[in-house]
């Protein structure tokens, strides 16, 4: 973080590094105070290894993190006395980083795709289609599924819905649908799930 003073001409900047003078860090939306910013007078202190230390002061808790080259931070704010772990905070925000990543990266993202159609398809085009719905499918993505209907076509939606019902049953192996097919301006939609793993 930077802060710009300006002075007739010229600009000073002054950059703060906030664990330091703040004794605080955002980690998990959670601010940890730190060393001489635990101003409490009584402290519930846990060690490394997570052994109990005891009740002592602010001053006698960060003697005996000073001593181990290690950091005071405040865990349970809200507990009488706070309670306080002497422990390696940079490898804390280390490790907490590497597992926030792992998580997001083992999430999975659901795609919806659409595959747009027109009430006149050929029977080549309907088959490109029903073979890139598959792929999608089989890869674990919904499918939202259209029928444009242009000019005077839009009088005539029942060939819409046999499209959509030829597509349904050509997908039948690998998708089930979720809502029945709707209009949707000069659209009719239908929504394709995955068919789950028996």
């Amino acid at each position: 973080m930077s802060c710009c003073f300006g002075y007739g001409s010229f600009c000073v900047s002054v950059f703060l590094f906030i664990p330091l003078i703040w004794g605080c860090c955002v980690i998990s939306k959670k601010e940890h105070e730190l060393n001489e910013d635990i101003r409490d007078k009584q402290l519930r202190v846990i060690g490394v290894d997570g052994e109990q230390l005891g009740i002592m002061s602010a001053d006698e808790a960060l003697k005996i993190a000073y001593e181990k080259d290690l950091d005071l931070v405040k865990i349970a704010p809200q507990a009488t006395p706070p309670v306080c772990r002497i422990m390696d905070y940079g490898k804390y925000i280390f490790e907490q980083t590497k597992r926030e990543k792992e998580a997001k990266k083992n999430q999975r993202i659901i795609d919806i795709k659409e595959i747009r159609m027109s009430s006149t398809i050929d029977t080549h085009d309907f088959n490109v289609k029903v073979n890139q719905a598959v792929k999608f499918l089989n890869g674990g993505d919904k499918l939202k599924v259209s029928v444009r209907f242009r000019k005077r076509t839009v009088a005539h939606p029942q060939f819409g819905q046999d499209l959509l019902d030829k597509f349904k049953e050509a997908i039948s192996e690998v998708g089930v649908v979720d809502k029945p097919s709707k209009m949707e301006g000069r659209s009719l939609v239908m929504f394709v799930s995955p068919k789950p793993n028996k």
